[in-house]
């Protein structure tokens, strides 16, 4: 039988190279099962590739995700399930310098705390160890709780953990520390700063913080703030101190009135910044009370307008009124009335019963003056004895002549002040709009002048406005104008009166007179603009210049001829005569005991302390002092007391036809008597008549002065006087005669 093959029969054996290279082997029956085994391995090898692409990949990966989390400014590490580092960056590993030698990838962040907190690395663990490794970790596990760490280098981290889907954990580390230093130096200057501040959140609707200063200024407690918002502290105001169109400025130039716990009203000046406060947007209040400086300009705003003494309207304040007065009155019919009181007399009650009662008798009067008047009119007090009422509603000029008459009868009822009964009086001007002005200003002027008629004519009276008092002031003005350019351009001269020694008929001085030669109106009488003078100040210009002059002249006169020169008060007032008589003397070279100064009793009515120490500093530098119009004063003997004078001067009213007057002629004795007995040099002054020359040397008057002997001379005739004294010996006066 033929050999047949078994179906058992065993496939013959691939050779190793085929196995390993994959190539179909000879003969035929084996190539099936090689392309299996090359298939495989194919498959292997490509697996293999794959893998290591997929490595490389991940581990590429791995590269670029440490690079982009190296770069974070936070901390960032991954843990496992188990709390095993797999990652974490550069920042998180700078943050835990002291620890970043144990981390480790499959090191567990627990191994890592405790050695750090064995090592001291956290300092909120020392005495609690175990507790806080136990707090620490259970935190670990609990997303989206935040929490803060301090280290042992003071830095303060905080922390934000994260679960993953796999139960792993991103944690995120944030070096807080100079946000934390922030908040503590906000903290300290918030809550002990004496300034009151609130901090609300941005709606308004809470209050988030006060501070202690807060509390205390306000009266509420904490609890009570925090139930409170901002609006239910502003008494009127809706509106948020940080809302609304307005620029910061002025946001915080505005004044805000704010409600106390004891529902006292407060003014405040608000000043805002926006701020995160926690971890929200919040503004912070700085509260500065203003409640006394506001009071402080009111009263300032007050006194400014008004009369510090009696609380009535000042000038400022009544040229207000009146302008709003007037403004109505020219869409109308009515007209108005401007009436300037001034009290007669006020002088002496200051003077006699000082000037507390004065002051107290200023403010008598003005509570009359208000009650007298109706509520629509307006008082004011212009200066120290003069008050200004305007009347509205006028229709006709008798209205004011009745307001007036009630004025003065109010005004003249005794006061009781101190125990004194002081009478006053008064006189009042009176202008009437819109025939004596329009204006404010023109209306008070009027009136001021037909006050100084009042005055003049007789005084307790009312006087209306003339145009001719205008007339007059203009005159006034144009002769101070024009006084004051013949100052500046050295116009003025002085003229000399002889003083006649009555026993020897010689020149023994000559007394100064101011002259005016004015270039249009010839000479100006000085009756006409010496009272000019002294009511605008000019008389000191006037005063010192004649001084100078005089002195200047002087110095060229025989030695035993002395100058005579007039004082005004007002040159005592300035407060540099002393320094003024001491410089011309010098400059002029005129020794001190032949400068004569004359002074009036008036200047010794001030009772000043400074005047009497400047007469007393001139006398000792050898300057004479004379009292002049001696007997026309108040208390002239009185005042012989208080100043030891050199001369004194009889006034021409007594020596007016002293011959044919016995009266004269008994006073004119008993001062001549006085002077011998005081041992002081006796002048007469107005000497006109040979009578009235006889009666003088019968008493023993010392000298005599008038135009018996002379008028006032210009330097030039008074030194051909005196050179023909020299020359020879006239009888007595009749050389001289004008």
């Amino acid at each position: 039988m033929p050999n047949k093959k078994s179906k058992t029969a065993k496939k013959p054996k691939q050779p190793a190279r085929a196995r390993l290279f994959g190539r179909p082997a000879k003969p035929g029956p084996q190539r099936s099962g090689s392309r299996r085994v090359r298939a495989e391995t194919v498959e292997i090898a490509r697996k293999r590739v794959e893998v290591e692409a997929a490595m490389a990949d991940a581990r590429k990966s791995d590269e670029r995700l440490r690079e982009a989390i190296d770069i974070l400014p936070q901390g960032v590490v991954f843990l496992d399930a188990e709390g095993r580092y797999i990652l974490w960056n550069k920042k998180y590993a700078e943050i835990y310098n002291r620890s970043s030698d144990l981390f480790e990838r499959g090191a567990r962040l627990e191994d890592t705390i405790r050695i750090g907190v064995e090592r001291g690395d956290y300092p909120e663990a020392v005495g609690r160890e175990e507790q806080w490794i136990a707090d620490r970790l259970s935190k670990l596990y609990q997303p989206g709780e935040r929490h803060e760490q301090t280290l042992a280098d003071g830095r303060v981290i905080l922390i934000d953990e994260r679960l993953t889907e796999d139960g792993g954990v991103i944690g995120l580390r944030v070096d807080i520390t100079e946000l934390k230093q922030r908040e503590a130096s906000f903290r300290l200057l918030f809550d002990s700063n004496p300034v009151p501040m609130i901090v609300c959140a941005l709606d308004g609707e809470r209050i988030l913080g006060i501070n202690d200063a807060a509390i205390e200024h306000y009266g509420y407690s904490r609890g009570e703030f925090e139930k409170l918002t901002i609006r239910n502290l502003q008494a009127f105001d809706p509106e948020l101190p940080w809302s609304g169109d307005r620029s910061s400025d002025e946001q915080n130039a505005r004044t805000w009135k704010h409600v106390r716990a004891d529902g006292a009203l407060i003014d405040l000046a608000i000043y805002s910044r926006q701020l995160v406060y926690g971890d929200r947007p919040a503004v912070l209040l700085a509260l500065m009370d203003i409640t006394e400086r506001k009071r402080a300009e009111a009263r300032l705003a007050f006194m400014a307008q008004h009369d510090g003494l009696t609380g009535l309207p000042n000038r400022t304040l009544l040229r207000q009124q009146m302008d709003d007065i007037l403004l109505h009155t020219r869409r109308s019919a009515e007209k108005v009335a401007v009436l300037v009181l001034g009290l007669d007399n006020f002088k002496a009650v200051n003077d006699t019963l000082g000037h507390g009662v004065g002051d107290k008798l200023l403010r008598g009067v003005a509570k009359r003056l208000k009650s007298t008047l109706r509520e629509e009119d307006t008082v004011a007090r212009l200066n120290s004895d003069e008050f200004a009422i305007v009347q509205s509603g006028v229709t006709r000029p008798e209205d004011a002549v009745l307001l007036a008459k009630r004025l003065l009868e109010a005004i003249g009822d005794p006061y009781l002040l101190d125990g004194h009964s002081v009478v006053i009086g008064a006189s009042i001007g009176i202008a009437v709009s819109p025939g004596d002005g329009d204006e404010s200003d023109k209306l008070l002027k009027n009136a001021d002048m037909a006050l100084s008629r009042a005055k003049n004519d007789s005084r307790g009276t009312f006087s209306f406005f003339e145009a001719e008092m205008d007339a007059r002031a203009q005159t006034r003005r144009k002769i101070e104008t024009d006084l004051r350019e013949a100052i500046h351009n050295d116009v003025l001269r002085p003229y000399y009166q002889p003083l006649i020694d009555l026993s020897t008929g010689r020149i023994t001085g000559c007394e100064a007179l101011v002259r005016w030669r004015h270039a249009e109106r010839g000479m100006i009488s000085p009756g006409e603009f010496i009272p000019v003078a002294e009511e605008t100040g000019l008389i000191n210009a006037v005063g010192g210049l004649m001084l100078r002059r005089a002195c200047m002249d002087a110095a060229q006169w025989p030695d035993d001829v002395r100058v005579a020169v007039n004082l005004s008060p007002l040159q005592f007032r300035v407060g540099n005569l002393l320094s003024v008589v001491m410089d011309t003397l010098k400059q002029s070279g005129l020794p001190p005991t032949r400068l004569e100064l004359e002074i009036t009793e008036t200047l010794l009515l001030e009772k000043s302390d400074q005047v009497l120490a400047t007469l007393h500093a001139l006398r000792s530098l050898g300057v004479r002092i004379s009292m002049d119009d001696f007997g026309t004063g108040y208390s002239s003997l009185s005042y012989l007391r208080s100043f030891p004078f050199d001369k004194i001067k009889i006034d021409q009213s007594f020596v007016r036809d002293l011959a044919a007057n016995p009266d004269a002629q008994a006073i004119v004795r008993s001062i001549i008597s006085l002077g011998k007995g005081l041992g002081v040099t006796i002048t007469a002054e107005g000497v006109e008549t040979e009578a009235e020359l006889s009666c003088l040397r019968n008493e023993g008057c010392h000298e005599g002065q008038g135009f018996l002997f002379s008028r006032a001379r210009p330097n030039v005739e008074i030194v051909s006087l005196l050179q023909a004294q020299r020359g020879e010996r006239p009888a007595a006066g009749a050389a001289l005669v004008a």
